[in-house]
């Protein structure tokens, strides 16, 4: 059987991953010369507070090998195959340190799957090939409608400033400088597995809507959408978000998520998304 195996980049919580019965591994948060796990270290109610008394950006780091080293050891002796359901290796490390760790295992088979995205919509990904393991799936049958479904997924996402962007080095400096200047609220999107500009507001209640204006225009009107709405730390604009979008589409399930840490040190407090998947 396919044992499936996550990170916190998916917006999957430690409770939910065991409820799901899967690992779930988690990023690094660097503050000067303090690291933390962002699984059982720190949250983003605790980052966020930090991140107000910083001098300087934090910054991410990938699960190291070794992590992964216990996970895969007994998944194998359980007769099982490992499968990494990884974000995108052009923003994070994941995939590689998951890659890295799998050659000590030189006579498994163990996959190692980027989804080129993160997020919500990673954790959608993660959830959908957990019922396909159930199912008796083989790892190759897995492998490819994991990819087949992280192909259809519509990423969008609002930042309060640049800043966090541009300095984690997601964003060039002069797309940040135009930004800053202009005082605009920058809509970015994940194409390709990486983030770019994709429009502009010039106010966060002009970008919110705009972000509904997405939805409505792009998002199948059905639960096969998996739509979703993600935050940082601003819950009332969530639920507010997800009841309009539940009017215009008629969705009525659309889970709310915090980002994790993780993202919000190069999104920044106050990041909003939504993410989608298309027929």
């Amino acid at each position: 059987m396919i044992k499936i195996v996550a990170d916190t980049l998916s917006c999957i919580t430690v409770d939910e991953a065991r409820l799901l019965d899967i690992p779930l591994l988690p990023q690094i948060i660097i503050f000067g010369e303090d690291s933390y796990r962002d699984d059982v270290e720190i949250d983003t109610t605790t980052f966020l507070e930090m991140l107000k008394k910083s001098k300087e950006l934090p910054k991410t780091a990938a699960p190291a090998p070794a992590l992964y080293q216990p996970i895969f050891e007994k998944i194998i002796q359980d007769g099982d195959t490992p499968m990494v359901i990884c974000p995108t290796a052009d923003l994070s490390g994941t995939y590689r340190s998951a890659v890295v760790a799998a050659k000590d295992f030189p006579d498994t088979d163990i996959r190692v799957v980027d989804t080129r995205t993160l997020g919500a919509g990673l954790g959608m990904i993660v959830r959908q090939a957990i019922l396909w393991a159930k199912e008796g799936l083989s790892a190759d049958e897995v492998e490819k409608r994991v990819t087949e479904m992280a192909s259809r997924e519509k990423l969008y996402f609002m930042v309060a400033t640049l800043e966090f962007l541009q300095k984690g080095g997601r964003l060039g400096s002069a797309q940040a400088i135009v930004g800053s200047v202009l005082q605009v609220k920058p809509i970015l999107q994940k194409r390709n597995g990486i983030i770019e500009n994709f429009a502009s507001q010039r106010t966060r209640k002009r970008a919110l809507a705009y972000l509904a204006e997405l939805v409505q225009n792009e998002c199948p009107f059905d639960p096969s959408a998996r739509l979703t709405v993600m935050h940082g730390d601003v819950p009332e604009e969530a639920a507010v978000m997800a009841d309009g979008l539940r009017q215009i589409t008629g969705i009525q399930q659309i889970p709310l998520y915090n980002l994790p840490a993780a993202i919000l040190v190069h999104g920044g407090p106050g990041a909003f998304g939504v993410s989608f998947f298309t027929k």
